[in-house]
């Protein structure tokens, strides 16, 4: 009996000491009026938009391409042809990020581009044989400068010098030929979907120097399926997104430089162009201005991590291939009518393109 009485006093004490324990999770009304004067450290640090919207294509760090050109031909002025089987080149570029801050971005871009002809040429066909012989190429260093303003508006600044001429990589010409390009852009943050800008460029992506007005568009849907990248006039995309790894991109790039022609003296040609009836005329200053339209599909997707591949094709349309007399650089722009040199026919082609990138996360 004396068992069983300690057995029941055991199973109760401990329901009545949790019947006697205070409810912890009581909880009793908080008195806020303690924080009226109480401030977050950062609410006066001034705030910055970004530089992209979502599912913007990713920025290349290092770029390695090889461009190839169909067959097309070449007329000049005086009717001799060049039939080009194919041309091609490699493609290399490099966006170093030199400062990436809140408040601005710096990157340092170096590039190299080279095309090289393969086919036959009349022997009265000076630009064609020189084509064959030296090929051309364009090798530049620039800048890219992001400003931030506030959340709502930036400046973006981009400038290059380029080095294009038919020279050779151990045979380079004098600096003095140096093509210099800008372009600056006063834009909206609109929101991490949109942002736009309006500004002026320098450029030669038509061939020769011409100042124009540029306007920046980057957008993505809602949906976050498709977008638009845009830089207009040098180039404008639709963006399909599959997911954070397949982009398809549809649109078009102006492409283009003006070239040194450093064999200068086997520019004798017959032309109505650059004089009446003259025969012989000697361009002692000879620059091929290459203006083109690629019209395009790109599918760029990841092949580990930052690794990706790019595949483009599409159609090649001359814009420009002509020579001028230049003593010294000058302004033609849209509406000047001083003569070309060599005024050539170029045909148009199909291309393609492939390029293994590392790409900024």
């Amino acid at each position: 009996m004396v068992l069983l009485r300690f057995t029941l006093l055991a199973l109760c004490l401990p329901v009545s000491l949790l019947m006697a324990q205070p409810d912890s999770t009581a909880v009793e009304e908080e008195d806020y009026s303690m924080y009226d004067n109480l401030g977050f450290a950062d609410a006066g640090a001034k705030r910055y938009c970004t530089s992209k919207v979502f599912d913007l294509s990713p920025q290349k760090l290092i770029s390695i391409g090889y461009d190839f050109q169909g067959p097309y031909s070449l007329e000049e002025p005086d009717g001799s042809k060049s039939e080009f089987d194919f041309s091609h080149g490699e493609r290399l570029q490099f966006n170093i990020p030199v400062l990436s801050r809140n408040d601005i971005i710096i990157q340092l871009n170096v590039n190299h581009a080279a095309q090289r002809y393969s086919g036959t040429a009349d022997s009265a066909s000076v630009l064609g044989r020189n084509l064959l012989e030296r090929g051309l190429r364009t090798t530049g260093l620039g800048t890219t400068i992001f400003k931030p303003l506030n959340e709502k508006h930036f400046i973006l600044f981009q400038g290059s010098a380029d080095l294009s001429g038919d020279y050779a990589l151990d045979q380079w010409q004098p600096l003095s030929f140096l093509r210099y390009s800008a372009a600056a852009i006063f834009g909206w943050k609109k929101h991490d979907r949109l942002m736009y800008g309006f500004g002026l460029s320098r450029t030669y992506r038509v061939g020769e120097m011409n100042y124009i007005p540029v306007f920046l568009y980057n957008y993505t849907a809602p949906n976050r399926k498709w977008g638009a990248e845009v830089l207009f006039p040098a180039r404008a995309h639709y963006r399909r997104t599959y997911n954070s790894r397949n982009i398809l991109l549809l649109g078009y790039e102006l492409e283009g430089q003006s070239y040194r022609l450093n064999n200068s003296q086997a520019y004798q040609y017959r032309s109505n162009t650059l004089l009446p009836n003259a025969t012989n005329v000697a361009v002692l200053n000879p620059d091929l201005r290459r203006g083109e339209l690629r019209i395009r599909a790109m599918y760029e997707f990841s092949l580990k991590n930052f690794i990706w591949l790019s595949l483009q094709a599409g159609f090649r349309y001359n814009y420009s291939f002509q020579v001028d007399n230049v003593p010294k650089e000058f302004f033609r722009g849209f509406f000047g009518d001083q003569p070309y040199a060599m005024e050539n026919v170029l045909g148009h082609t199909f291309y393609t393109m492939v390029s293994l990138n590392l790409v900024s996360p």
